[in-house]
């Protein structure tokens, strides 16, 4: 795609001409540490420049390390307010970067804050099915896909579009999957941003940063004027698996100071990334080992005081792995050493995890901070092998010490990780039509214990309505019409 010259003069839809680097008539605050959320200044500027058009059908997309658009001048990002636009541009996207799907795509460039509430560029996908509906009608879905990796060509944005290098060469084999259930959304009618949630740097696993360019993604998508939203009015869900859950569940706890004027009615998280800590626990000399250790080094990605201790501490093998596996996709993560000894890769007496470098960022990076204060569902296995089912019970239980919270949490004792996420996705739409439609949910929480979520006869139906679907968008016809 052509390269964005940020400062060249455009002209707006009104044929006015302007600067992208416009300044603001008011100082930006910013605030150093991580424990405290500052609100950030809501955006009600809509968009209303440029629009890049979509490229030819048989052009590959550059991948983002070399493609100007993930790349916005630090002043520039610094003029806007958290959320606020700089450039879009039109976009085709694709099942398993072949099918073209019959949706509207674009991707927006916009300001978000990193977990030290400094400005950032960041980048979010904006979807929404063909032909129009009255103002006020869409429903949007924030849709969090489990990027889990260390390269920025492993972002969501680049990984769904038409011709991008396909996941068996990047090694990015989970975003298609979630695309997958990107559509599922779509055939609902909703419009959906998927915000590249690790950011600017690819911080694997960092929830306070995670979660502030999803809340800011939503912004982008509420005052992008072609998606037909009605702004800040506009009924919000989030939702998210695994990796996922982690902007999930941190933009659902940051909502009321970070973003409060968001509409966010529900939050839809499984397989949740409550305890990073207890992950590498779990996953010390388990199969998930390789991948958990990517998470280490995302973190390292957004902590520069953590980022100095692993290589400080790190044995020859440790140092080796930081640079040989810091710019992978989570397939190849997996893939390389499983059943390591992550702790054995630390030259520190006793348990690395209980250093003061290490304890800080688990600490800072720990759910349960503030209680949700929108509905919440909970969806995990008891049997997960990946993310362990303690945390996320524990999460549960800080969670409903709040006599206002509204949390139903499944337990599912037949599934393991990876089945869940395929398992729970008729549930989990149900659940979010539900909230979109306006269905109270009383305050409290309910736990439920099941032997499969898969055994919801409720479910049937559904699945019977996503396949159909699917099978509909891969022959070009257009989705979620009504």
């Amino acid at each position: 795609m052509a390269a964005v010259n940020w400062r060249a003069p455009v002209r707006d839809r009104h044929g006015r001409t302007k600067s992208r680097a416009r300044s603001l008539a008011f100082a930006v605050m910013m605030v150093a540490g991580t424990a405290t959320v500052v609100v950030a200044p809501a955006s009600a500027v809509p968009f209303d420049g440029v629009v890049q058009p979509a490229p030819p059908f048989v052009s590959s997309p550059a991948i983002p390390e070399f493609d100007s658009f993930y790349r916005p001048p630090a002043d520039v990002v610094a003029a806007k307010q958290p959320g606020e636009i700089i450039a879009a541009r039109q976009v085709n996207v694709a099942t398993y970067n072949v099918l073209p799907l019959n949706v509207d795509a674009w991707q927006l460039s916009y300001r978000s804050n990193n977990s030290r509430d400094e400005p950032i560029g960041a980048v979010a996908t904006v979807l929404k099915p063909r032909g129009e509906v009255p103002r006020g009608s869409r429903n949007l879905l924030s849709y969090h896909m489990a990027e889990d990796s260390t390269g920025k060509y492993c972002a969501s944005s680049y990984s769904i579009q038409q011709w991008a290098l396909p996941g068996f060469v990047t090694g990015q084999l989970v975003a298609p999957i979630g695309f997958l259930e990107v559509q599922v959304a779509l055939q609902q009618g909703w419009a959906v941003v998927v915000p590249d949630h690790q950011g600017p740097n690819a911080a694997f696993a960092h929830g306070p940063l995670a979660g502030r360019i999803a809340l800011d993604g939503i912004r982008a998508a509420e005052n992008f004027t072609p998606m037909g939203l009605d702004g800040a009015a506009t009924k919000v869900g989030m939702m998210g698996y695994s990796g996922g859950s982690v902007p999930t569940m941190w933009a659902a706890e940051m909502r009321k100071t970070y973003a409060p004027e968001l509409n966010i009615v529900g939050a839809v998280s499984g397989g949740t990334d409550a305890d990073l800590g207890e992950l590498v626990n779990l996953a010390n000399n388990n199969a998930a080992s390789g991948l958990v250790y990517a998470g280490i080094i995302g973190l390292a990605h957004e902590e520069p005081e953590f980022a100095a201790f692993l290589r400080e501490t790190n044995n020859p093998l440790g140092q080796a792995l930081l640079t040989g596996k810091d710019q992978l996709c989570v397939g190849f993560q997996a893939a390389l050493f499983p059943f390591m000894n992550i702790k054995g890769l630390f030259d520190t007496p006793g348990d690395p995890l209980a250093t003061p470098a290490a304890q800080a960022v688990i600490e800072r990076t720990r759910m349960g901070k503030s209680v949700p204060d929108m509905p919440v569902f909970l969806y995990q296995a008891n049997m997960d092998w990946l993310v362990p089912v303690g945390p996320v019970n524990k999460l549960y239980g800080t969670y409903c010490q709040d006599p206002n919270a509204r949390v139903t949490y499944t337990r599912d004792h037949f599934s393991e990780h990876l089945s869940l996420e395929g398992i729970g996705l008729p549930s989990a739409m149900m659940w979010m039509r539900d909230r979109f439609a306006g269905v109270p949910v009383e305050s409290g929480c309910q736990l439920d214990e099941v032997g499969s979520m898969a055994l919801d006869s409720r479910t049937w139906g559904e699945w019977v309505s996503i396949i159909g679907g699917e099978l509909a968008a891969f022959f070009g016809q257009s989705i979620g019409t009504r």
